[in-house]
């Protein structure tokens, strides 16, 4: 397994979100989840008037290999929910941001059944006409496997197989490379990685908080959550300063 490392000067915080909607009633679980579109379009028009480009992981390979320099953000979002589609892409748009949308190949129009054991609500997950939609308007598609297991609990054939299937089923709905990878629930060791390697992906995002810093492993990349909490002098913070780096575990 090759080690490829970051190589940036500047700390690159890559930013994850999950669904760009209005949160459930209280007390359902994993409400911090959910950013409204407000709060979303607000947190992207503050991004474009401070001077940060916001990227997909593909537009943000120069300034995280080192070769170019600027203020960045990563943009990504975990699952791919039709709510990403409807209501994140026309900020985006608007904005002239291009962002990362992980999504499981083997629900495509489905909903997020992973999460139905532990009462999170069922939302439309994006279809493949959809997705082809998200890709034709300058976003990117990243994988987040075939069925979004947990590869900890899982065996190697059935890990190797999940992520294979996440990528080439993907690609043969895009018609395009898919070459970022997000490991489900954040969840994975050093066998996962080397699968991740094997099937050529040039990135992978883990749910480690902090920003991006020199000799970060490219297939180990952390991230800086925006949560539904997240108010705008603590998303100045989270971007700009060691806020998150103070998280990292």
């Amino acid at each position: 397994m090759s080690k490829k490392l970051t190589a940036n000067i500047k700390p690159i915080p890559i930013l994850v979100y999950h669904q760009i909607a209005a949160a459930p009633p209280k007390g359902r679980p994993f409400r911090s989840l959910y950013v409204s579109p407000e709060a979303f379009d607000r947190q992207m028009s503050w991004l474009d008037r401070l001077g940060y480009l916001g990227l997909s992981m593909t537009a943000l390979q120069p300034y995280l290999n080192g070769t170019k320099k600027g203020k960045v953000v990563g943009i990504t979002f975990d699952d791919g929910y039709l709510n990403n589609l409807l209501y994140a892409l026309p900020s985006l748009t608007r904005h002239g941001f291009s962002s990362t949308c992980y999504a499981v190949s083997g629900l495509l129009g489905k909903t997020n059944v992973w999460d139905a054991g532990i009462g999170i609500a069922q939302t439309p997950l994006m279809n493949e006409a959809q997705l082809q939609q998200w890709v034709m308007a300058g976003q990117e598609v990243g994988s987040h496997t075939h069925q979004h297991i947990d590869l900890t609990v899982s065996d190697k054939d059935k890990c190797r197989l999940e992520i294979t299937l996440g990528k080439c089923g993907l690609e043969s709905v895009i018609k395009k490379p898919v070459e970022h990878f997000c490991y489900p629930y954040g969840r994975y060791q050093p066998d996962h990685i080397g699968m991740v390697d094997e099937m050529g992906f040039v990135t992978a995002t883990t749910t480690q908080r902090s920003r991006c810093h020199a000799q970060t492993d490219m297939l180990q990349l952390p991230r800086v959550p925006v949560l539904r909490s997240t108010i705008l002098p603590v998303f100045w913070l989270k971007i700009a300063t060691a806020y998150e780096d103070r998280r990292k575990k």
